[in-house]
């Protein structure tokens, strides 16, 4: 089986994406959802979930388990189902929404985990609930500047890939 290069120029992104989760930087500041996004994007339906989460399972296994993954993992994947929504729309509009939807989904779904899983933080109510969500507030604030840099690295550096790389092989046939 034949593997497009364009393909090969994603799993590499995604990849590196993922590794550089292991390396130091401010709190929140992750390609998490960038690498959805942009696998639900550029892959087919039957990958566009599973290379991201691979690369999240991955880059997890190194970083270690927690209590409130489940959640991040469904705020993952529906920031997957957001990349592939926009595949067949894809513009600059349409990405930068997408972004934006997916952080605001992901702070929800991640920080109602929190809450959930933590009774001994957060009270079972909602003041316990608004508290969790108000002290997330600064950490969404780096999540969402994450994001919207390494949407912006990920898709910038794949589409001059494949216009530098592949366009060019193939105008050279």
């Amino acid at each position: 089986m034949m593997i497009r290069k364009e393909y090969l120029i994603a799993l590499l992104l995604i990849f590196v994406a993922a590794f550089s989760r292991v390396l130091p930087h401010p709190m929140n500041f992750t390609p998490v959802a960038a690498i959805a996004l942009f696998g639900g994007v550029y892959f087919n339906r039957k990958f566009a979930l599973v290379v991201p989460l691979a690369a999240l399972v991955i880059s997890d296994y190194f970083l270690g388990f927690y209590s409130e993954i489940i959640f991040v993992y469904v705020g993952f994947a529906l920031t997957g189902v957001i990349g592939l929504w926009i595949q067949k729309r894809k513009s600059t509009a349409t990405i930068i929404g997408g972004t934006l939807v997916s952080a605001v989904l992901f702070f929800i779904i991640t920080n109602f985990g929190s809450w959930l899983v933590m009774p001994d933080v957060y009270t079972r109510s909602f003041d316990g609930l608004a508290a969790c969500y108000i002290a997330a507030i600064p950490f969404f604030r780096n999540s969402l500047a994450g994001d919207v840099l390494y949407v912006a690295v990920l898709f910038g550096m794949y589409e001059l890939a494949v216009k530098y790389i592949v366009h060019r092989e193939l105008a050279e046939i």
